[in-house]
């Protein structure tokens, strides 16, 4: 799967089959659905997840909570926008 066809799939009802649970949480933010990305990713214990976790706070407007999971993720905040961020994560876990 490709940026452009994860992107298409938004505006089905359901994530790609056999998408990992880092794009599932993305996809499910990208319908407006952050409750449902949250959970799915709030739980793991690694990086990945610490990093989407991190965006997810971000974009809650929870900066404080956003820069603990950025740091567990070993990433900074970026100063870019919100949707830049997202299309960054979905391009790092294609």
């Amino acid at each position: 799967m490709d940026f452009t066809t994860f992107q298409k799939s938004i505006s089905a009802p359901l994530p790609p089959a056999g998408a990992s649970v880092y794009l599932q949480a993305l996809w499910h933010d990208a319908q407006d659905n952050w409750k449902e990305a949250h959970e799915l990713i709030q739980d793991l214990p690694n990086k990945n997840a610490a990093w989407i976790h991190a965006y997810l706070h971000r974009k809650e407007g929870d900066l404080w909570n956003a820069d603990y999971w950025y740091k567990r993720a070993g990433q900074k905040r970026p100063s870019g926008t919100l949707q830049e961020e997202w299309e960054q994560l979905v391009k790092a876990f294609l």
